[in-house]
């Protein structure tokens, strides 16, 4: 699980690299961050989350402030950083597309490394009705193969 989460970490930062987010997006890649980090690690903190996230230690403090003011987390500048219900609420959300998004696009065949970029670039946008249908179509496929088969 370790591995995973620590792989999970190096797709937000490799997505990163590139992307140029609007506002909400950054802050639920931050969440997300942040939520992988404590699951792997026990512990967040400003030099980690901004490796993760290809930012400057003062803009990951900044991003820090707005996330404790919308109720996010609770931050104490110098501390550990602990996510809210409401924080914890939105990585998982994100978490949770992501997951559907990847494994629907490796259903059709695309490389892992190019799934787990798209996923990255797309899990913000989608509303939650589009991931419903998505998961349902996904269950669908896996309970008829030969489908699937039939597309490969």
């Amino acid at each position: 699980m370790k591995e995973k989460r620590a792989e999970r970490l190096e797709s937000i930062k490799d997505a990163h690299k590139s992307a140029k987010a609007d506002s909400s997006s950054r802050m639920e890649d931050y969440l997300e961050v942040i939520s992988e980090l404590v699951e792997l690690k026990g512990y967040a903190n400003t030099i980690d989350i901004s490796r993760y996230m290809n930012v400057s230690a003062p803009s990951v403090t900044k991003m820090l402030q707005r996330l404790d003011e919308n109720g996010f987390l609770e931050y104490e500048k110098y501390h550990g950083i602990n996510l809210t219900d409401k924080g914890n609420s939105v990585a998982d959300t994100i978490r949770q597309k992501h997951g559907i998004l990847l494994e629907f696009f490796k259903m059709l065949g695309i490389d892992h490394a190019i799934a787990n970029e798209d996923a990255e670039g797309i899990e913000h946008h989608l509303n939650p009705k589009t991931i419903k249908q998505l998961r349902k179509f996904i269950t669908y496929l896996k309970s008829n193969p030969k489908v699937l088969g039939n597309f490969e």
